[in-house]
């Protein structure tokens, strides 16, 4: 399957979206690695690599973009409903 999302650094645990991938549709990294989007991504939006726990770091480009405010699962949407950059929770 052609990927469906974008991985900017190897220590990213967050992916972009190059198109709308709906809640149950195969999210598929460029490296052929697949997995199921457990809820709606949007166009251009993030969507967790593995599990992150409440206050864990999420990583795009490499750095920190924010931190957990809940647990965030390996398939969902990674947005300011579920995160937050003032620091950890």
């Amino acid at each position: 399957m052609k990927p469906n999302v974008i991985v900017i650094n190897p220590r990213d645990n967050v992916a972009i979206a190059l198109e709308d991938i709906p809640e149950g549709a195969v999210v598929a990294l460029p490296d052929n690695t697949e997995f199921a989007a457990i809820e709606n991504i949007p166009y251009s939006h993030k969507v967790a690599l593995e599990d992150i726990s409440q206050g864990m770091e999420a990583r795009k480009y490499g750095e920190t973009i924010g931190f957990a405010l809940s647990e965030i699962r390996k398939g969902a949407w990674v947005h300011t409903h579920n995160l937050t950059v003032e620091g950890k929770p």
